[in-house]
């Protein structure tokens, strides 16, 4: 187990400095500056601002200061928000992404694995018709309806921002609803799979049944599960740009496709570093949890 964490941790650490790489020389090659959509400013002080930002400086040199100044845990300061860091704005959002994305992604897990062991149990077409309702459905019509009919209609729920915990109710809802129909999904095909399994079959000539026969279905299900959880994490922590539009909140999401717009490459960089990190841990994370519930996967 412990060889199996360092090679996936050190792993990881290639995937991050890969990512760092890519990112970097892609923000800079793409057209356009951080600084070409302000007016038009005299070539003396635009020199002076890219001087500032060492953006005057070669593209490797920029490079070996940017990696200089991540080991020192400094991810620069943004070139649109005047005396912040971007390390100021992570502190800001990321906690916010992250109550909602723990939220929601306990909630996911939690549901889907209830309703799709039912749905794989019974084996009913009624639910393969609502996983591809739910599938289709998109997340700006299910927040609109959502607002629509607790907030404007009922008046029960607040229709956006995060002044209390009442606030939280409809973007996790919204946020959990897309990954609690897929995690259903594949517990169901998953249970269907493990039925027909040899071992299961084993078990009923056996007479294996009641808590022994369904532990071995739900260590064999779950397993599916927690291959795609590290995904679905990262998802729900790195926040949705569009549900976060709607419910005006705060999240990395939304400041990560602003970033990219308005080409601040310090916050942009920041966050592509906390998401890379995120899925790494979280993919270290299923990988272990798959294998404790697998047997197959620990042999292998």
């Amino acid at each position: 187990m412990i060889s199996f964490f360092l090679k996936r941790f050190f792993g990881g650490l290639v995937v991050v400095f890969l990512v760092i790489t890519a990112t970097f020389f892609m923000l800079r090659l793409l057209p356009g500056g951080p600084f070409d959509k302000e007016k038009k400013l005299p070539e003396e002080i635009k020199l002076n601002i890219e001087k500032k930002y060492h953006l005057d400086k070669p593209l490797i040199q920029q490079y070996i200061l940017y990696l200089s100044g991540i080991l020192r845990g400094d991810f620069g300061p943004s070139y649109k928000f005047l005396n912040r860091t971007a390390t100021d704005i992570i502190g800001d959002v990321f906690p916010v992404s992250l109550r909602l994305g723990v939220i929601s992604f306990v909630l996911s897990i939690f549901l889907g694995v209830i309703i799709g062991f039912v749905a794989g149990l019974r084996r009913s077409r009624i639910f393969e018709s609502i996983f591809s309702l739910g599938i289709s459905l998109p997340s700006f019509v299910f927040a609109s309806v959502l607002i629509v009919v607790f907030s404007l209609h009922f008046n029960f729920l607040p229709p956006a921002l995060l002044e209390g915990w009442n606030y939280y109710v409809l973007p996790i809802v919204c946020l959990s609803f897309g990954p609690t129909i897929y995690i259903a999904k594949l517990t169901k095909t998953s249970v269907e799979r493990t039925l027909k399994e040899q071992f299961v079959m084993f078990a009923k000539s056996k007479g294996v049944y009641g808590f022994r026969f369904f532990k071995h279905i739900v260590s064999a299900s779950l397993s599916s599960v927690f291959s795609v959880a590290g995904m679905i994490f990262t998802f729900l922590i790195t926040g949705s740009f569009i549900i976060e539009t709607i419910f005006a909140i705060p999240g990395m999401g939304r400041y990560f496709v602003l970033s990219v717009i308005d080409r601040d490459y310090p916050v942009v960089m920041a966050l592509t570093v906390i998401f890379t990190v995120v899925l790494v841990v979280m993919n270290i994370i299923s990988e272990i949890l798959y294998a404790m519930f697998d047997p197959r996967a620990r042999e292998r």
